[in-house]
């Protein structure tokens, strides 16, 4: 299950990488800036320079790189948690918030910001624009949320063997 894991969070690295590249070489959303798709739905050209939802703005390079140091060692330590987690549900959540880490740290890397283009919106609401990597992270942090609240059963099947 640990390998799957990691497994699970190389594919959400790679998904996430290859619709960036995408959106920026194909779509070319850059210029476009916005592109309706559905009535609820558009891709959006959006340079966050932040963390989750724009907050802890890194506008100068020391602060890009210092968030990129900080995600960093979140990554790594979801890693190790990874290897130390005994039981499947946090295993994958684990995977999907490190392969979501993975492509942001990149493209802070490469870009100075993380590329976003995900546009929820109906009528005059309008929900962050995100990537495939926020929705991952999300996706991870939700189900460890809820197997902490609820709480998760020591049962065997949940286990990891050998662990």
């Amino acid at each position: 299950m640990r390998r799957l894991a990691y497994a699970l969070a190389a594919i959400v690295f790679l998904a996430d990488q290859l619709v960036k590249y995408w959106i920026i070489h194909v779509v070319e959303l850059e210029q476009k800036v916005s592109v309706p798709v559905l009535p609820f739905f558009s891709l959006t050209w959006v340079e966050n320079r932040g963390v989750s939802m724009g907050m802890l703005t890194a506008d100068t390079d020391v602060g890009r790189w210092l968030l990129v140091g900080l995600t960093g060692v979140i990554a790594t330590v979801v890693a190790v948690w990874i290897r130390r987690e005994r039981h499947w549900p946090e295993s994958l959540a684990l995977g999907l918030i490190l392969g979501g880490a993975l492509g942001n740290i990149v493209d802070r890397v490469r870009f100075g910001y993380v590329v976003d283009f995900v546009h929820l919106h109906w009528g005059p609401w309008s929900f962050y624009v995100f990537n495939i990597a926020d929705a991952a992270i999300t996706a991870g942090v939700v189900i460890l949320l809820f197997r902490a609240l609820i709480g998760r059963s020591d049962a065997s099947s949940e286990r990891l063997p050998n662990a």
